[in-house]
């Protein structure tokens, strides 16, 4: 059986990362510049604060259930002297509607539930939500949010250090960067076009991301060490390529089977977990192509151009 060469063809593997993680980069921009988003994300209620209400037609009154026009919710809104709303309609037919805004008090509120109700229809009581998140809570949950992340890198990179080399490690801390990266880039694709925004379980989803990715990465260095402690004589591709086909059944029969159940959660899990369990989706394919075809490929690529030195030392560090 013909053996997988992933290092011959690791031009490619490179260019389809950066196009995506490019993509990715410009929508962060143009999000950045845009007045409604003013960040590289769509940030929702859990980071920026203010008021999140969300109605929908109760279907179960004649006559009542139709298309919301959105230029008519935004004459009411501003009517109840709102200023700089977010307004998207939900649902599938379109008879639902979400406001996001500055924290409003529960009297206007009712007034704005009152007036909305007179013009479009009444709505469903059961389907009604309301939240408020004040804004330094906001804002401290953002912050406690990207120190985490940032943690976990540093940790990592200091534990792949002692367990490998350096050279190991930074690869590894690259490819992690790789999947964080086409996460948010994507995130940040459809913040832009379909109005996404992220939360607080965004943050746990990253994290997550993290923490699988690197154990993909983790298993083929091992191979890979194990490999060149046996054959220290073979070329470094031959090794790599080696490691990653030995390797390779398990890394995609585990991310198949993660991603079933994350595909039934996003399906079946409610408007609650539906985007937290697409990062995931998302996170996990990223982690486990950049275990295979990233992390892999540019150690390859630097172990050829910077052989270590052959002594008995090295070797013996290596096993």
């Amino acid at each position: 059986m013909k053996k997988f060469s992933v290092t011959k063809q690791r031009k490619w593997w490179w260019l389809l990362s950066s196009a995506v993680i490019l993509t990715g980069i410009i929508s962060m921009i143009l999000s950045w510049t845009n007045p409604e988003i003013g960040s590289p994300l769509r940030r929702g209620l859990d980071f920026t604060g203010g008021s999140k209400l969300q109605y929908e037609l109760d279907c179960s009154i004649p006559n009542n259930c139709k298309r919301i026009e959105i230029a008519t919710v935004r004459e009411i809104v501003k009517n109840q002297g709102i200023v700089d709303p977010i307004i998207q309609l939900v649902g599938k037919d379109l008879t639902g509607l979400s406001i996001r805004t500055k924290d409003l008090k529960v009297d206007a509120r009712t007034k704005l539930e009152a007036a909305l109700s007179e013009k479009i229809g009444k709505f469903d009581p059961n389907k009604t939500q309301s939240d408020t998140v004040g804004p330094t809570l906001g804002q401290e949950l953002f912050q406690n949010g990207l120190i985490a992340i940032g943690l976990s890198f540093g940790l990592i990179l200091l534990y792949l250090t002692f367990r490998f080399k350096f050279d190991y490690a930074f690869f590894a801390f690259v490819a992690l960067f790789h999947d964080v990266l086409i996460t948010t880039g994507i995130f940040s694709i459809l913040g832009l076009v379909g109005g996404v925004e992220i939360d607080s379980l965004f943050v746990v989803a990253l994290l997550t991301i993290i923490g699988f990715s690197v154990n993909d990465t983790v298993v083929i260095y091992d191979r890979i060490r194990e490999v060149i402690s046996i054959n220290p004589d073979q070329p470094i591709d031959k090794i790599v390529d080696d490691a990653v086909n030995q390797t390779m059944s398990r890394s995609i029969n585990t991310t198949l089977t993660v991603l079933l159940t994350l595909l039934s959660i996003y399906l079946f899990g409610g408007d609650t977990l539906k985007n937290f369990a697409l990062c995931l989706i998302i996170g996990f394919t990223a982690g486990a192509y950049s275990s295979i075809f990233i992390a892999s490929t540019l150690f390859a690529w630097w172990r050829e151009s910077h052989p270590p030195t052959p002594n008995p030392a090295a070797m013996s560090s290596e096993s």
